[in-house]
């Protein structure tokens, strides 16, 4: 798709948008000294790429029907094996529909990126297939991930695996719902606002949010750089150690990975919680929309891990309500500029850019109306601020963040674990389809108070489940320092240990 030089009102419309007054005379002369760094464009256009060999076969697989896809959980059902031995062997692997896998279609729970094919493996999907894994489809997320329910995927909405017509949380809900289900035994997801610990909360898995730059986002598709996580959604405490003890690690690409401790997970799992300090916030249990029975139910399972051998106390951090808020600016003007103007990646970071993705994606601006709402909201609202005030509140929000995370980390000095419910309430209903658009928006964004203070924050959070309240499973967040995934681990294993979450 070489680059043209442009034509004379091209010229006149370029100026314009520059702000630029120049006569005819003037515009003809930029014109001509354009022709030698357009050569230059080409040159670059006419160099083969440079992007990682796919290693193992496969093929698109398949979409499944709705006889084998009761809750809309799947996009693409396959097949693709890897190597024949390692830490994976025999292990079903499901991957969010965000994450490339060459050759399988992907559409980010989007219709205008519906029919993208990718050319290259996320690093995490060569790391799965490296270590024996079988990729066995991938599952459906919301649209451009821009919601904590499970309503929003342009396909239709993903059904809770406890209870159908109820959100399985987002945006991976399809990820939480195939390892509830048992149909994968392990999946990955995305977090950038909660998307990982949200839909583990809702279905009753477990979900951890890795420390930021922990694990590679290479080759999945960005929102904005500094809240762009990836992680394991499992069954197990166990099985979740082993998924990221594969996927952690730099891998020479991601810009986001500053010298990351990595640990053998697999083998940090035992020891109890003897000893341990732990500190219920305050906060995080008041929510201004909490459920007094979820918050009952996560203050019974912090008793428990006392009754193992835990200090447990209560501590109040107050700026932890002023998280959401402070991501707002952030996470809103960076996927403005990111994922949407920029193309799904934007600029100036050394990126593995997947530049077939970025020319796919720029359709949407002539299908700008199939956006989900939550989309349309975000994009409209990055699109008005920036425009009027700059990347001002961006850049204050990033200093403020500083503050925010010297508070936890505060706390975290003199305790192992801080605990909150993952979100205030369980699975809500999902809106019918003559929903307001009122509430098709509070439905996806209502449960995200104390899972996104730690995008920003960067801090390892896991939701575990730790009970049911009418049926609907509860979630735990534990949260601990930069890189002490293990300290998070410990704990989870401890409680999974002692009893059925079901009947707690």
């Amino acid at each position: 798709m070489a680059v043209q030089v442009p034509t004379s009102e091209q010229m006149r419309n370029v100026a314009t948008r520059c702000g630029l007054s120049l006569n005819d005379t003037d515009l003809e002369a930029f014109r001509q000294l354009f022709t030698g760094y357009v050569a230059a464009y080409n040159a670059v256009d006419a160099m083969p790429d440079e992007v990682p060999v796919v290693k193992y076969p496969r093929t698109p697989g398949y979409r499944p029907g709705p006889e084998e896809n009761r809750q809309n959980a799947w996009y693409r059902k396959t097949s693709i094996k890897g190597a024949p031995s390692g830490k994976l062997k025999g292990k079903r692997v499901a991957i969010k529909d965000n994450v490339m896998v060459a050759g399988v279609p992907m559409m980010n729970g989007a219709s205008t990126l519906e029919g993208y094919i990718p050319e290259f493996d996320a690093t995490v999907v060569t790391r799965i297939l490296d270590e024996g894994g079988e990729i066995v489809g991938k599952t459906h997320c919301e649209y451009f991930c821009l919601s904590g329910g499970s309503h929003t995927n342009a396909t239709g909405p993903v059904h809770n695996p406890h209870r159908m017509g109820y959100s399985a949380g987002g945006s991976s809900s399809g990820s939480a719902v195939v390892v509830a289900l048992g149909e994968a035994d392990m999946a990955m997801g995305g977090d950038q606002g909660g998307s990982i610990r949200m839909p583990a909360s809702f279905s009753g898995i477990c979900g951890m949010k890795p420390t930021w730059g922990l694990v590679p986002y290479t080759g999945i598709m960005p929102i904005e750089i500094f809240v762009d996580h990836t992680g394991p959604m499992t069954a197990t405490v166990a099985d979740n150690a082993l998924l990221l003890e594969v996927v952690a690690g730099d891998d020479g690409y991601d810009p986001r990975i500053k010298a990351p401790k990595v640990h053998p997970y697999t083998r940090m799992l035992g020891g109890g919680v003897s000893g341990m300090r732990i500190a219920l916030v305050t906060e995080g249990f008041r929510q201004p929309n909490g459920e007094k029975a979820v918050s009952e139910k996560v203050t019974a399972a912090a008793r428990r891990l006392g009754d193992l051998g835990a200090k447990v106390e209560e501590v109040s951090i107050p700026m932890h309500t002023a998280g959401p808020a402070i991501w707002t600016p952030i996470g809103v003007e960076g996927l403005t500029q990111t994922m949407m103007w920029g193309d799904g990646y934007g600029l100036s970071r050394s990126d593995l850019y997947a530049v077939s993705l970025m020319d796919f994606h720029r359709g949407w601006r002539q299908r700008a109306n199939e956006l989900s709402e939550t989309t349309k909201l975000f994009l409209m609202l990055g699109t008005y601020v920036l425009g009027q005030h700059g990347s001002r509140y961006y850049g204050k929000a990033m200093n403020i963040v500083r503050r925010l995370t010297a508070a936890y980390d505060a706390v975290l000095a003199s305790h192992d674990l801080l605990v909150m419910p993952t979100t205030p309430m369980k699975a809500t209903p999902l809106p019918g389809p003559g929903a307001s658009r009122e509430e098709y928006i509070q439905r996806a964004l209502e449960m995200i108070g104390n899972t996104a203070p730690f995008d920003v924050t960067h801090h390892p959070a896991m939701s575990v489940p730790c009970g049911k309240v009418d049926g609907l499973p509860v979630g735990m967040m534990l949260v601990g320092k930069h890189f002490d995934e293990p300290t998070i681990y410990r704990a989870a294993h401890a409680f999974e240990q002692s009893g059925d979450w079901r009947t707690m």
